[in-house]
Formats: structure tokens, sequence, C-alpha cells
């Protein structure tokens, strides 16, 4: 399980983090697609301040398409349904919480740290 770091007061983050943009190009509750090497990334900064990155790639229609679903919770769990059927992923895990009757399918996730008002992302670049 991959969990999501943040962190507002560190300096740049250590070798194998990526800059990806600045957090204030990010709206609350709002999705924003980017691309980290080649692959789609979905990112979304909840009310309580925390950057989640996930896949862009919806696991049940095949387009990218996450950065633009619906973003809630459930109970304290930060969520987004995908726009296309509904599906519902914890931004946190990416496990797909409502599968609305289809295969459990997850997103991928990275983690994520905010320092010096930049977004970064740990991971594989493809």
């Amino acid at each position: 399980m991959t969990t999501v770091m943040h962190d507002t007061d560190a300096a740049a983050p250590p070798a194998g983090w990526t800059a990806i943009c600045a957090v204030t190009d990010l709206e609350t509750e709002r999705g924003r697609a980017a691309l980290l090497g080649a692959t789609q990334i979905a990112l979304f900064l909840t009310h309580a301040g925390r950057v989640h990155a996930v896949q862009n790639l919806d696991p049940y229609s095949g387009a990218h398409v996450i950065s633009r679903g619906i973003v809630g919770t459930r109970g304290d769990v930060p969520t987004v349904a995908s726009p296309m059927y509904k599906q519902v992923f914890d931004l946190r895990t990416g496990v797909c919480l409502e599968t609305n009757g289809k295969e459990q399918h997850t997103l991928r996730v990275w983690p994520a740290a905010v320092a010096d008002g930049i977004v970064y992302l740990r991971g594989e670049q493809s």
C-alpha cells in the first residue's frame, strides 16, 4: 500500500522526487491532469491541504478522465468518483470503494509532497 506524504515546511524533497507543478496551480477539491514522464496523473488538493496523486486512466472505461471526477469523502476517506461510470476510489490508496457491480480495480497512486510551494511526486516515470 502506498501512502501519501505531505510536508509544507520541508526543503525540496531528495533525489527520486519529480517537481510537477506549483501548489497554487491546484484548486481545492478539483482535479488537475499532469504528466509524470509519459504517464497521465490526476492531482487533487483536499480541504485538509493534502495533495493526492493517482493515475488519470479510469480502469473501468479506459478513458483518461479521473482528474475530471467528483471529489468527496466517505467518512474520513478522501475520494474521487469517476465521471464515466461513477465508481468511487480512495484517493489515499487507489482502492475502488464502490464498483457499481463491476470487477474490482485499483488506481495506481504516487506519494506526493509539497515543499516551498511546489508539488513533487515520487515514483517511476514511464
